[in-house]
């Protein structure tokens, strides 16, 4: 059984290959960052079939460097002893600068570092992060409230461009 290829998105150079959609509900995103990652050979290969998970998936700094937890990139199925652990921690490749803001960040007002999408740009891996703040459930369900009403707004506004055309 084949998996299906990940999803192209041309005018942006970008090959989706996972999106966390459950973070934007459970999260309040307040700056995003795009990283590198370090990968093995066979972790490549079954990211280009379109293989992995960032649902559980969070990021922290470790002595000035920054490491992804929790991501599963499921074992390339031709891989032989070589092939790699699908939930290990890989080091995130970001700026020195970049590091230090999110270290202050993250201590000072209890944000966390969650992981938005997976892609390919120019043949490389790249994990856009998301500096975090956790939404209560009231937020939630004001988020979907708010969600609901936009949607009955464009649908009477269709309704009412229909029938005056």
């Amino acid at each position: 059984m084949a998996a299906a290829p990940a999803s192209s998105n041309r005018e942006s150079g970008r090959t989706v290959i996972a999106q966390n959609r459950k973070a934007r509900h459970d999260y309040s995103v307040l700056d995003t960052y795009e990283a590198g990652l370090v990968l093995t050979g066979t972790e490549v290969k079954s990211l280009r079939l379109g293989r992995a998970s960032l649902v559980d998936g969070f990021a922290t700094i470790d002595s000035g460097e920054a490491f992804l937890h929790n991501v599963h990139i499921p074992e390339y199925t031709h891989g032989s002893w070589t092939n790699h652990e699908p939930r290990r921690v890989r080091k995130l490749l970001l700026h020195r600068g970049e590091i230090e803001r999110l270290v202050g960040k993250t201590k000072e007002s209890g944000l966390t570092l969650v992981p938005l999408s997976l892609y390919f740009t120019g043949g490389k891996v790249k994990v856009e992060i998301a500096l975090a703040k956790g939404k209560r459930t009231y937020d939630k369900r004001q988020d979907l409230a708010r969600r609901d009403a936009d949607r009955e707004v464009a649908r009477a506004l269709g309704r009412r461009q229909k029938g005056s055309d």
